[in-house]
């Protein structure tokens, strides 16, 4: 009786104990294993920053001739955006078409195979930075037997007085006379500056284009066709002839030395005061930097910093070459080859160029000396 007293006693206090929600557990339950706890969600990870996209460069139009396009500008181009350094949108059409959109700021950079025309308003706001020497040559076709031309027949050619290849030691036929029709194109610009002492002389050609890839393809189907066109852009072409000037050839050294007489400065134009000057102004400092310097060299022409001398010469080069177009004057100038060799011997007295500019700068002197000696 004892017994059942106590399991009563039991029974009762376990259902008290739940009841008031003390959660007195069997034996049965207290030696089974606690239930496993959920795993906790690992924390979410933050989410990396996203990078700024890098910003481009401000791009540059550039707007010109096809001498400059073609001579040093659209390779220029084509490795300013390579470096990263921005855009450049080419516009190759005429050295006016240049000019003027610069000046009322449709383009960023004007090419031209000229300086800035005295007292032309479009021109005035502009400043023309020079990059490379060039050669303004001569062309005919392959087929034409006549190998060079004066500065006198080119006077004379050029005013209609001159009319036949014979009198330039060719065959007997009529001169077809090739020029640019666009108003102050740059190479026609030059010569006429440099012949005339006037940049846009009218001239007896019959036969115009509207620029010198134009002209070029017109005198390569035809061999009794004369023209002008730059250097850099004829060099290598076997359809186009090149004549010598006063017996020189044009080449990259006799421009640099100043023998060969018809040199000019091809020029990035710019406006100081455009929007867009800081991204242009780049641009022409790459044109002058050792990677542009590079690429200039490359077509034949030479950087203006190469070639010092033949800036304090311009002016009297062009002198002599007015001089010797109404057929007085020197054999051939001689200024440009002495002050290049003595530059060069000064600053690169061991160089191939400095011991090259010295043989020219001495068959120069020998020259002019034979010719002073002359009854």
């Amino acid at each position: 009786m004892k017994n059942a007293h106590k399991y009563t006693f039991t029974v009762l206090a376990c259902a008290l104990g739940v009841a008031l929600g003390f959660g007195i557990a069997s034996p049965a339950a207290a030696q089974a294993p606690a239930a496993a706890k959920p795993a906790a969600k690992p924390a979410a990870k933050k989410a990396a920053p996203v990078a700024a996209k890098a910003k481009a460069p401000p791009g540059i139009i550039w707007r010109g001739d096809r001498a400059t396009e073609r001579g040093f500008v659209a390779d220029l181009a084509k490795q300013y955006e390579l470096s990263r350094l921005g855009k450049v949108t080419m516009q190759p059409f005429s050295t006016i078409s240049g000019i003027d959109a610069v000046n009322d700021g449709t383009a960023d950079v004007a090419g031209s195979a000229r300086p800035a025309m005295p007292g032309r308003a479009e021109e005035t706001n502009l400043t023309f930075y020079p990059v490379a020497w060039e050669a303004m040559v001569p062309i005919t076709s392959p087929k034409n037997p006549t190998d060079s031309v004066t500065l006198k027949q080119l006077y004379d050619i050029y005013l209609g007085q001159v009319k036949n290849w014979k009198d330039l030691g060719g065959p007997d036929s009529e001169i077809n006379l090739y020029a640019i029709a666009a108003p102050l194109d740059g190479v026609d610009y030059v010569l006429r500056k440099y012949i005339y002492n006037k940049g846009d002389q009218a001239i007896a050609a019959p036969r115009v284009y509207m620029n010198t890839m134009k002209l070029e393809e017109g005198v390569t189907i035809d061999p009794r066709g004369l023209g002008f066109t730059t250097l850099s852009s004829v060099y290598g072409n076997p359809k186009i002839k090149v004549l010598k000037v006063e017996g020189v050839p044009a080449t990259s050294a006799t421009i640099k030395d100043g023998s060969y007489p018809l040199y000019a400065p091809l020029y990035l134009a710019l406006r100081k005061d455009s929007k867009n000057f800081e991204a242009a102004e780049k641009f022409v400092n790459y044109a002058s930097s050792d990677a542009g310097k590079a690429i200039i060299r490359k077509h034949q022409l030479v950087p203006i910093d190469d070639a010092p001398a033949l800036t304090a010469e311009l002016d009297k080069n062009s002198v002599w070459v007015a001089e010797r177009a109404q057929g007085k004057g020197e054999a051939r100038p001689v200024s440009a080859p002495v002050a290049t060799a003595d530059y060069l011997i000064r600053t690169q007295p061991n160089s191939v160029e400095a011991q090259e500019a010295k043989q020219r700068a001495a068959e120069a002197l020998a020259q002019k000396k034979a010719a002073a000696s002359k009854p």
